[in-house]
């Protein structure tokens, strides 16, 4: 092939145009015209295995890589594609896969695992390489793993899709993914939750969102309970003194378990109690209640924040 343009297409190229031994540069013809990976290129050299195959993306993107490799990560010889005969000749044979190359890119970077953030792939590209991973016998339970760049990859993405990101761990049962992500979804009423994503989490992983959202709230009326511990009566401030910061203390409770949810920040539990110590003219007493806070401040930040 007289041109050869190692393309700009999506997510998964750069661009690269070999030298012409003439002073004017022709434009190439459209048929001339080849997309190849950025990263799986014929002279890549990733691995100790050179590539033997090529993988062809849907939107006509080129991909080399090992075939051993491929067969080493997947359960089903890559959709039944693998092993291929090499042909006679220098081309190497070419496999045609249905996924776009955004998509093809992200696969291929976790099985070799190696780092594809700075392609900035889409939520919704990740989600698709997920849901494609089993087509080709890739299991995700044992492929998205912490130490992994795919598992920062995704984790990454908690913060702005937690419900759609917990529902694709769920869904294959990706637990060390769907542990961190849970934590977004404090915040998520979960009387919103939809047929449809119910059905996509499946019953283990809801229940235990459900669970946890539970939990928290038994914890925190568990917690808030006491209020601050009396000290000796004296002449200022007797027990009669003490019980009307137990009934203010009851008070402000009330009204925090009134409007108490899962994601409650200790920073609302100060606003709601600290102003309780205004009215005092005890020190003791002011003392008590600093610590009272201190202790529920502390008590609420153990409580379990995920699955």
């Amino acid at each position: 092939m007289d041109n050869f343009v190692f393309g700009d297409m999506g997510d998964a190229l750069g661009t690269l145009t070999p030298p012409n031994s003439h002073a004017v540069t022709p434009i190439p013809e459209a048929e001339d015209i080849v997309s190849v990976s950025a990263t799986f290129h014929p002279a890549a050299g990733l691995g100790l295995l050179p590539p033997d195959v090529i993988l062809l993306s849907q939107d006509g993107v080129r991909f080399y890589v090992n075939s051993t490799v491929l067969l080493l990560a997947s359960e089903n010889a890559f959709r039944a594609m693998l092993p291929v005969f090499l042909p006679v000749g220098n081309e190497l044979p070419v496999l045609h896969i249905p996924e776009s190359s955004p998509v093809l890119n992200v696969i291929l970077h976790a099985i070799y695992n190696i780092p594809c953030a700075h392609y900035s792939p889409s939520f919704s590209t990740l989600v698709n390489v997920v849901e494609s991973m089993p087509t080709y016998g890739i299991n995700p339970k044992l492929t998205i793993l912490p130490p992994t760049h795919l598992f920062t990859l995704l984790l990454a993405q908690a913060p702005f899709f937690p419900l759609q990101l917990y529902a694709l761990a769920a869904r294959h049962d990706v637990f060390d993914l769907a542990v961190p992500t849970s934590s977004h979804l404090l915040s998520f009423p979960l009387w919103r939750l939809s047929d449809e994503m119910s059905e996509r989490m499946g019953a283990i992983y809801l229940k235990r969102l459900f669970f946890l959202h539970i939990g928290r709230a038994e914890a925190f009326k568990r917690i808030i309970g006491p209020p601050p511990d009396h000290h000796s009566p004296s002449t200022p401030c007797n027990f009669d003194s003490q019980n009307e910061l137990g009934r203010a203390w009851a008070q402000a409770i009330a009204r925090l378990v009134w409007d108490a949810r899962p994601d409650m920040s200790t920073h609302s539990i100060e606003i709601a109690l600290r102003p309780l110590a205004e009215d005092l003219t005890c020190d003791l007493c002011r003392d008590a209640l600093g610590v009272r806070i201190g202790t529920l401040i502390s008590q609420w930040s153990a409580v379990k924040r995920t699955i």
